[in-house]
């Protein structure tokens, strides 16, 4: 399991469209993650070269299944969205939430009415 201290390897948007996926499935073979994904579909040797680079970043593991592999996910999705979110903070709003949920309340134009939603579900959070 990946821990706050280690720097996650980035996924790039096809290993991470196979990611969800499998947290989708939590548990499949190349041709099970292959019906999941929108057409045009891609080749098998595609699906199941990036299934094994997910395997060699951390991502996934298998067992083995007759002469195939189930795959599943290692890294939970929550994990990588927390990771994902405070490495988007760090490069781009140097480490500040402040800054980046004032970025994202001018860029999207929050109305009154959605922010107070946002500070509600937060304020529930915490409590």
């Amino acid at each position: 399991m990946a821990s706050a201290g280690l720097k996650m390897k980035q996924l790039t948007k096809a290993e991470e469209e196979i990611m969800q996926v499998l947290w989708q499935l939590k548990k499949a073979n190349v041709k099970q993650v292959i019906e999941q994904l929108p057409d045009p579909k891609p080749a098998y040797n595609t699906v199941s070269t990036i299934v094994r680079i997910l395997e060699s970043k951390g991502f996934v593991d298998y067992e083995k299944q007759g002469k195939g592999h189930i795959y599943f996910p290692i890294l939970s999705k929550t994990e990588y969205s927390n990771q994902s979110i405070n490495m988007l903070v760090d490069n781009y709003f140097q480490g500040s939430f402040k800054s980046m949920v004032s970025f994202f309340v001018k860029k999207n134009d929050l109305s009154l009415k959605e922010m107070e939603s946002i500070l509600k579900d937060i304020n529930q959070k915490e409590n």
